[in-house]
């Protein structure tokens, strides 16, 4: 289905808001695809027709499209079935058995036929994605609509991008998704991380001393893009999950001036060459983190062909705080790759990541304990498998658990049965995106095993004004706090502080509260609210390092997430959290499009 299909398709069912207005490809679209995705249910696709430049005066007759993922249900209408059928079908494929029988033979043979349209087919023609072409000089990135989504960005950035790449031997191919930032009219960076395949494939060009091609599809199948987010092992070809799903042959063009393949049927085609001896500075970029991450170097693609369809449609996505369009991306790729996971961790029941602990900061897992340590095995499965190893947070609960998307439930299960001894902190990868951690890509992981049963004592129960006098009595950095479920034997209390001190320093003045304190959360006074627990655990899962930020002794756990600065020994650069420019949001409402509820503004702390 191309994207002009998908449009259509989203018009007719009433998930699409077209926007006529004419607004700056600089902060004014994606600020507006930002407010729209965190309506209730993630708001509309977007379409908008008349995208402009307005610090060059340029107007594009090329529409900008985003937010087409952002709900459960179109992400079921791009996937043209039931996600959960395609777990369930991947599933039985993982634990097809030799045929017994004739009957089982003849039975297999129409599971085995519908396979044959999993594998991509190379066309000898070209593909409507080449119907007009830009080579040598007339190449000029500018020409399409590329998104600046912050106001500290870098500059412009292809969010949406298919990245295709192949092994120096041409053996294995690549189809991943990495943030594109445009350089210049012909140069873009490549900010593929060192533990993704592209990086590997480059490195294999690098010591052949070898220019690596690179072709980066826009639009086509709205599949392809969320075949780009795959999670898949190393080798595997992504596109294989398009035959999977969509039940037939992905159709591939060589591209004009690389080796690789593309599908024949996307709406831009940028192709180009990566010289492995030169890198350059890329960034900052805000990113689905919600902070920024910073400038560092990484490979440069000179652009060598732009090719598109007659009429394309120009593909984006916005990254930053969540609720984000990656929630309904991750969702489908939870519920896709369930069956995967299992074969490593036959006894898991299911798993899933909060969009506000985005993704690799918390997962959350449901198992079938059999033995003693039975979780913890399970912890290491997860932190040594593919891009699940980059989580650094895991908790574990036992199949008697409420539903893990039960949060209130779940805590509540989980605070009765908690004790410091269900901790267990160790050390591992993290992804480049990660700030927290004293160095880069290596950092703490915490596991929590709520799987046994223990019987924790409840604290004696005060009310929060009291709670703020009695922290105050012992730690003057104390600004205010609360209590969250107090009808647990493990309430959770969040103290925020204007810290000029380590707060290791400070853990050990909290014994004289035991009788009180059982979980305390330390945040920043500034641009928190301790009152809002949605943006608190995103705050607080980015900023801790399992092994610098978590003290605990019989009776008290505490975490520090507070940002970390040189009196912690934090030598490394914090960065700034992404915010909307005010000016563009008053903007946005004088043109009467910014329509968000001020209480999801502030909820969602815009």
């Amino acid at each position: 289905m191309t994207l002009e299909k998908t449009i259509d398709l989203l018009h007719e069912k009433g998930e699409l808001r077209i926007i006529d207005t004419p607004l700056d490809i600089k902060l004014e679209i994606p600020h507006l695809a930002y407010a729209e995705v965190k309506k209730e249910h993630g708001g509309k696709a977007l379409l908008f027709t008349h995208p402009v430049d307005k610090a060059t005066g340029q107007k594009f007759e090329t529409p900008v499209v985003m937010n087409l993922f952002g709900s459960f249900r179109r992400t079921e209408l791009l996937f043209g079935r039931d996600v959960e059928g395609v777990a369930s079908e991947i599933e039985k494929l993982l634990h097809m058995k030799p045929p017994q029988s004739f009957k089982e033979k003849i039975g297999m043979l129409g599971d085995l036929f519908a396979m044959k349209d999993i594998f991509p087919k190379k066309l000898k023609t070209r593909g409507s994605c080449q119907e007009i072409v830009y080579q040598g000089e007339e190449v000029n990135l500018y020409d399409l609509p590329i998104l600046t989504t912050w106001e500290e960005d870098g500059g412009p950035f292809i969010t949406m991008g298919q990245v295709y790449t192949q092994s120096l031997d041409g053996e294995m191919v690549n189809l991943g998704m990495y943030r594109l930032q445009v350089y210049d009219k012909n140069h873009l960076g490549m900010h593929w991380q060192i533990h993704k395949d592209s990086s590997h494939f480059f490195d294999q060009y690098s010591r052949a001393g070898k220019k690596m091609p690179v072709s980066i599809a826009i639009g086509g199948d709205p599949l392809y893009t969320w075949c780009a987010t795959a999670p898949l092992p190393y080798g595997v070809n992504e596109l294989l999950l398009y035959g999977l799903i969509k039940k037939e042959s992905p159709k591939l063009v060589e591209s004009l001036t690389t080796p690789l393949f593309i599908p024949e049927d996307v709406d831009f085609v940028i192709e180009g060459w990566v010289d492995t001896e030169k890198l350059r500075l890329e960034g900052p970029f805000g990113d689905h983190t919600g902070y920024y991450t910073l400038k560092e170097h990484y490979p440069q693609l000179e652009v060598s062909a732009i090719t598109s369809c007659k009429k394309p449609y120009y593909l984006a996505t916005v990254v930053g705080k969540p609720p984000l369009e990656d929630k309904y991306m991750g969702w489908a790729t939870e519920r896709v790759f369930l069956p995967l996971l299992k074969t490593n961790a036959a006894d898991l029941i299911d798993y899933h990541m909060p969009e506000n602990g985005v993704f690799h900061n918390l997962i959350l897992a449901k198992m079938k304990p059999l033995y003693k340590g039975h979780a913890k095995q399970f912890m290491h499965i997860f932190w040594g498998s593919g891009q699940m190893s980059f989580v650094k947070h895991a908790l574990f609960f036992g199949e008697d658990a409420p539903k893990l998307t039960n949060y209130e439930a779940l805590i509540a299960y989980a605070l009765n049965r908690f004790i410091p001894k269900c901790l267990f902190v160790s050390e591992g990868i993290t992804d480049a995106l990660d700030h927290s951690s004293p160095e880069s890509l290596v950092g703490g992981k915490l596991g929590i095993d709520f799987t046994a049963s223990y019987s924790p004592v409840a604290p004696e129960s005060i009310e929060s004004s009291l709670m703020v006098e009695k922290l105050r009595a012992i730690l003057p950095e104390v600004v205010g706090a609360t209590q969250y479920m107090r009808h647990t034997a493990n309430p959770i209390t969040v103290v925020s502080v204007q810290k000029n001190r380590s707060l290791k320093e400070c853990f050990n003045a909290l014994e004289k509260l035991s009788s009180f304190l059982r979980i305390v959360i330390f945040v920043d006074e500034a641009k928190n609210d301790i009152h809002n627990p949605y943006m608190l655990l995103w705050r607080v899962s980015n900023n801790i390092d399992a092994s610098r930020d978590l003290y605990y002794s019989d009776s008290i756990v505490a975490i520090d997430g507070t940002m970390k600065t040189e009196v912690d020994g934090f030598e490394r650069e914090w960065p700034g959290d992404v915010e909307c420019t005010p000016s563009v949001v008053e903007r946005l409402k004088a043109f009467s499009l910014w329509d968000l509820d001020p209480k999801l503004e502030k909820k969602y702390q815009l």
